[in-house]
């Protein structure tokens, strides 16, 4: 498999050869990287987890334990995926055709969970494929995410509701005045039409 220097994969994982693995990743005990799946530098892949054929994650990812990653999703730089998160990819699953024939590979069309740069999902969360998180947002634990979800949002629930701002310190915002605040960092933001944006320091 092609592999960068200080890349760490335990005996008992299961790579492809054909996977593209950075440079300073881990895979641990047990988990399974298929076929053209690529990871990023300094990527962290837990026991147990599931990445699937394809699937791209960009750099510092941390994938917990048990965590299945089904194809095609793509995951952008520094995304967080708790213990037991499931990525799914199948809009209409069932096991048979109407026919009651066996469905293939060839019988349905997968889509994917994109999660951009900054991005955390909670322990046992479920995102349901077609949706986008946005960068910078927070899903809490056992939330069911079922449509897309802006930047900074902290989402919680079944399904997934927006119940306030985070910040990328993954602390909750801070109303004031006409902006929101995070308190780890100072960082100020503004709400426009049900999206946050972050602001520069003299505005």
């Amino acid at each position: 498999m092609p592999t960068s220097p200080g890349v760490r994969i335990v005996d008992s994982a299961d790579v492809a050869d054909d996977a593209t693995i950075g440079s300073g990743s881990s895979i641990w005990h047990l988990a399974q990287v298929r076929e053209t799946a690529v990871l990023g530098e300094n990527c962290v892949i837990g026991r147990g987890a599931y990445i699937g054929t394809g699937v791209v994650l960009g750099d510092n990812c941390k994938v917990q334990n048990y965590a299945l990653i089904y194809e095609p999703a793509h995951l952008g730089h520094g995304v967080f995926i708790g213990p037991a998160v499931v990525l799914t990819n199948d809009t209409y699953p069932r096991a048979v055709n109407p026919d009651g024939t066996q469905k293939s590979a060839h019988d349905w069309e997968p889509v994917g969970v994109t999660i951009k740069d900054g991005a955390s999902i909670g322990a046992r969360a479920v995102c349901v494929a077609p949706v986008t998180i946005g960068a910078w947002a927070t899903i809490a634990a056992g939330a069911v995410v079922t449509r897309d979800v802006p930047d900074f949002a902290l989402m919680a629930g079944v399904p997934a509701r927006r119940l306030g701002w985070v910040g990328r310190a993954g602390q909750r915002l801070v109303e004031d005045g006409s902006h929101w605040v995070c308190p780890a960092t100072g960082t100020r933001y503004r709400e426009n039409e049900g999206a946050l944006e972050e602001l520069a320091e003299h505005d």
